[in-house]
């Protein structure tokens, strides 16, 4: 069952008309399995890509090889490259990518513990970064990185729309 607030942030999705898609590693689509639990969710969740291995992450979203070996496949760097070429991939209006250390195995370090979670999300013309190290076993870490999607989307979803005006100044 999806939580209160992926749930919450699943509505205001929907109310807004907005369209997600996802870039998903650590996560391994865990993700949009839980917003395919939600009523309706066929109205805003496009799809997804499980890019586990960095070898899918390459080929099928094109990141390049040099990205993610210079920063690691769990990385704020190639999370942010799967977000940005996800939009190439599956169009919708926010995308989302996911990287991480769920448990030990991958690219930790003492500055990067297992934990480590890496989000990036594409909303029109913002583009936010998210780095949170979260404590407990690998299914705890997936579903407060989940939650923490919600929070940062409802968040971002709920700021005012910025409003350039012009003044208009009269000649004579």
């Amino acid at each position: 069952m999806p939580s209160s607030i992926l749930t919450e942030c699943s509505h205001l999705v929907m109310e807004k008309n907005l369209t997600v898609a996802l870039a998903e590693s650590a996560t391994a689509g865990r993700v949009a399995a839980e917003i395919s639990l939600i009523p309706d969710c066929g109205k805003i969740l496009k799809g997804g890509i499980v890019c586990y291995d960095a070898c899918i992450k390459q080929d099928i979203l094109g990141v390049p090889e040099e990205l993610v070996k210079k920063y690691t496949p769990e990385s704020a760097e190639v999370t942010e490259e799967m977000a940005k070429r996800l939009k190439d991939v599956i169009p919708a209006d926010i995308h989302i990518a996911v990287t991480g250390l769920t448990m030990p195995g991958g690219s930790e370090t003492d500055e990067k513990p297992v934990g480590t979670m890496f989000v990036h999300l594409l909303l029109k013309d913002r583009s936010i970064a998210i780095r949170q190290i979260f404590k407990g076993e690998p299914e705890s870490v997936v579903l407060k990185t989940i939650d923490m999607i919600a929070r940062n989307l409802i968040r971002e979803l709920q700021q005012p729309e910025t409003v350039i005006t012009e003044e208009i100044g009269q000649v004579g």
